[in-house]
């Protein structure tokens, strides 16, 4: 156990400023407050807190940080109150604890969701200070270190998990390698010891088939350096640890023999510019493995990490990774922000810097999301990904994860590019917004103000920032859909029943159905959650049911689909977005122009198919899900549907070549095609044709028609 004074010599060996009057009080109240508390191992509680503190005091970090590691679980873990701490310690320490403590006493759904409650705590108290995030990592590293200790297995897996999945990332983020990289470790023995001891194993056995290889590189690469002109550096090999070799066996789909950077070896240099030249004597002397050169001194990370990286068949023909830093580069490498050691001038940092970027999108994420789960999955997916860095057209750097495409690369760098990009020039070139970005490219995005976020985004998005923002946007259109078209329904049915529709009337009936306002009420009868019936006969308790007139109607006209639909009770379905309150059924690819019916899908809205839809056989002892819709063309109606044909053409050359040349001519465009079947004289196959309407569709099958390789044209139905 440190001792009192030995803490305080610790933290004045480099800060003999420091309080020491702050961190004796800090010492002496969180021994007394935890008192006889013990932990899984059955050592004084008061052993964890001091631990923190020791480890902290390795990161040389202030008095202050060192006195809130010291109380960080009194309020927590024991009688102690924020009140206390701040009345004895002051503000700034009352508020570093608390950012620390967890929202033990909160009620929570599940422990997903407590887990996510607590992450955005702390998400919004290192916004205000990092030293939070100090603190808090110490802290977890601590427990990792006992982790053994606890009894139960699930426990354990689950604290593991979350320290691989948020806080190793975390560190990351803020530069400190040497603290990610053993709690990567700890966390990989508890959750695959199997594949850890597999690593081990066989870094045991290259460690025995050469005793000496490592110290044999060392001494070769100082000696190469020296005869070069570089007499005064320092060189160091070590193995990479057994995550990391694993994360690279699953991330390239190589077996183990086949890594060429099990072992690296750092080359330390005075200056940036002898980096330069040392890099120069070993890309000189030993073979350059394609690929493996990184540039992070010309482009530091965001996290400020700053070196180079190349990997080379070096001493032996041994593959190895060098890098080459200079001693304040090692140091920011190890520690991170620790490093930078703000403290001593600014006591309340602030995250504003570059290296900050990650967090402010955090704090967007935060913003947007709908509930703690849905943050916590957006926050895995900003934090634990490999990266790729790209530029703007100015030259700006945009640190990205890997698979991220345009979109990406939009929401980052700002939010109002993301919601109005409409298309991205990379390297130049128009490209799809779906394509992946590559190291180095340089990406210009092309907005409209008319432009808004599509569903289709969320499907290919990587950024928790940009899946966030999306679904923020789809959850607002999709309520105002909802509400136009459950008041559409609602006018309807007063209609049929001979009142007159008005809010006021249905103020009454959201008690009923438990909805805040009449809004609520609109919305959730046009997203199939209430009944139109319902929350007409809940207005209107003592009218007399009637049988569903539309539903009567469709019926008897299915049969003759030339007869004219009534219009004057049919729904008009002209301006709500596809994908949202309609839905398109796949089974009948309804088009303008089709005589149609809607049919009310529970949390869906309503499901628009053609009135000879095999489907909707389904649906008859349903009639109170039927609606009757109409489509109203006009300029704010979508210009593009999706029709689909059966073609029948003949097995010979160009004739798939001519069959798209008449959609094409005809103003078709073919979206997706699929052959169905092939013998030695035909293919069959289905398309997919975007059109304007019905009338589009059959002028083209008619040009089909009257081309000589095609035998035959068909509407298609079924998926």
């Amino acid at each position: 156990m440190i001792r009192q004074y030995e803490l305080v010599e610790r933290v004045k060996a480099y800060d003999p400023s420091a309080d020491e009057d702050l961190l004796n009080r800090a010492y002496v109240f969180s021994m007394k407050a935890h008192g006889s508390q013990t932990r899984a191992s059955g050592d004084p509680y008061f052993l964890h807190p001091l631990e923190v503190a020791g480890i902290l005091t390795q990161m040389k970090l202030d008095a202050g940080t060192i006195a809130t590691a010291l109380l960080h679980d009194t309020v927590e873990d024991t009688v102690a109150t924020l009140e206390d701490i701040e009345r004895i310690f002051g503000k700034e320490i009352a508020r570093l604890v608390d950012g620390v403590t967890k929202l033990s006493r909160l009620e929570l759904n599940s422990e997903q969701a407590k887990q996510a409650e607590n992450f955005r705590k702390l998400v919004i108290a290192m916004s205000e200070d990092i030293r939070v995030l100090l603190v808090k990592l110490a802290d977890r590293l601590h427990n990792m270190r006992t982790l053994y200790h606890l009894k139960k297995p699930e426990k354990r897996r689950r604290i593991a998990r979350e320290t691989i999945e948020i806080y190793s990332p975390l560190a990351e983020r803020i530069g400190m390698h040497k603290i990610k990289d053993e709690l990567d470790d700890l966390a990989f023995a508890e959750l695959n010891p199997d594949a850890r001891d597999s690593i081990l194993a066989q870094l045991a056995r290259l460690r025995s088939e050469g005793e000496n290889r490592v110290q044999t590189i060392i001494t070769e690469l100082r000696e190469l350096l020296a005869s070069e002109g570089l007499p005064d550096v320092s060189v160091s090999g070590r193995e990479k640890s057994a995550y990391s070799i694993w994360r690279k066996l699953q991330r390239k789909n190589v077996s183990f023999e086949q890594l060429s950077d099990i072992m690296a070896f750092r080359i330390t240099v005075g200056s940036v510019g002898e980096c330069y030249q040392a890099l120069g004597v070993v890309h000189a002397h030993y073979p350059v493995v394609p690929g493996r050169f990184k540039d992070y001194i010309s482009t530091p990370k965001p996290n400020g990490y700053r070196s180079l990286h190349t990997g080379v068949i070096g001493p032996g023909r041994n593959r190895i990774e060098v890098q080459i830093r200079t001693q304040d580069m090692h140091e920011i490498a190890e520690l991170g922000v620790a490093a930078h050691w703000a403290y001593k001038q600014d006591h309340q940092p602030r995250p504003n810097g570059g290296e900050y970027r990650w967090l402010r999108e955090l704090l967007d994420i935060l913003e947007h999301a709908q509930k703690p789960e849905e943050f916590l999955e957006h926050t895995k997916l900003e934090l634990f990904q490999d990266q790729v860095f790209c530029f703007t057209p100015k030259g700006d750097l945009i640190a990205l994860p890997r698979g991220a495409t345009p979109v990406d690369f939009a929401y980052a760098v700002h939010s109002q590019v993301g919601d109005h990009c409409v298309g991205a020039k990379i390297n130049g070139r128009m490209l799809p917004l779906r394509t992946q970005l590559q190291n180095g490219d340089q990406v210009d995005i092309v907005t409209s103000k008319a432009q808004t976020p599509v569903p289709g985004w969320e499907r290919f998005v990587v950024t928790g920032k940009a899946r966030a923002r999306i679904r923020k946007f789809l959850r607002t259109q999709q309520r105002a859909q909802y509400m136009e078209l459950g008041r559409g329904m609602l006018m309807r049915q007063f209609k049929s029943e001979g009142y007159e529709f008005t809010e006021k009337a249905l103020e009454a009936a959201t008690k009923i159905f438990q909805q805040p306002t009449v809004d609520d009420l609109m919305a959730g009868v046009g997203s199939g959650l209430h009944s139109v019936r319902e929350v007409f006969h809940a207005v209107f308790p003592g009218h007399k049911a009637q049988a569903a007139p539309a539903v009567r109607e469709l019926e008897e006209s299915a049969p003759k689909p030339k007869a004219k639909a009534r219009k004057e009770s049919a729904l008009p379905i002209r301006g709500l977005i596809p994908g949202m309150a309609v839905h398109y059924a796949r089974c009948c690819h309804p088009l303008p122009g089709d005589r149609i019916v809607g049919i009310v899908t529970t949390g869906k809205g309503v499901t628009i198919h053609t009135i000879d839809c095999e489907t909707l056989e389904s649906f008859h002892e349903s009639p109170e899900r039927w609606i009757d819709v109409s489509w109203e063309t006009g300029p704010d109606s979508p210009e593009e549907h999706v029709g689909r044909i059966s073609v029948v053409i003949a097995n010979e050359q160009g004739s798939l070549g001519t069959l798209f040349t008449v959609i094409g001519k005809n103003q078709g465009n073919v979206i997706h095609q699929k052959i169905t079947n092939r013998s030695t004289d035909y293919f069959e196959l289905l398309i997919d044709i975007d059109v304007k309407d019905a009338k589009h569709l059959t002028n083209i099958m008619a040009a089909l028609r009257a081309t000589p390789a095609i035998h035959s044209v068909e509407r298609a139905r079924g998926r």
